[in-house]
């Protein structure tokens, strides 16, 4: 599977890199959380929204909407499910990641996806990105089996509990 970057033109459809926001506070809580051997999702982290500008940034991200931050950690190379929502997702990540993703609209009639529509993007260390409502997503993959990831989820309060 060629794996691209959220920086190239083919992450377009999908999402797009949010610049602009002091991260630094969320991604040093954010190494704090475990980091599994399996796949861990939280959807709600106190220490996540204790960190410097992480109230700040949940509203302007959310337009004053309700939110939580969460995280994604661990170890993961297999796509074994999708998912999408009604918002946005945006993701952080403290190591680099992947991103396995495809479009709503690829669902035939019959509700079902023909995997090879999935492509991978690798997000870096650092880089939040969006991920639209209507991109099917799930659990990302590592980028070094060495390190796992630790990706934070940031949804509409409430989403996925």
């Amino acid at each position: 599977m060629k794996i691209y970057s959220v920086t190239d033109a083919a992450f377009k459809p999908y999402g797009r890199i949010v610049e602009g926001y002091p991260v630094e506070g969320i991604l040093e809580a954010l190494k704090g959380c475990p980091c599994p051997d399996d796949v861990a999702y939280v959807p709600k982290v106190d220490c996540l929204h204790a960190a410097p500008n992480a109230e700040a940034i949940g509203e302007a991200l959310f337009g004053g909407m309700p939110f939580q931050l969460g995280y994604c950690n661990g170890h993961n190379t297999k796509l074994n499910c999708l998912e999408y929502h009604r918002d946005s997702e945006f993701n952080l990540g403290t190591e680099d990641f992947i991103l396995l993703i495809a479009k709503q609209d690829e669902i035939d009639e019959e509700g079902k996806l023909d995997t090879a529509k999935v492509k991978a993007f690798r997000v870096p260390a650092g880089v939040m990105v969006e991920c639209y409502a209507t991109t099917l997503h799930y659990a990302p993959c590592h980028a070094d089996a060495g390190k796992g990831f630790r990706v934070l989820v940031a949804l509409p309060l409430n989403t996925n509990t």
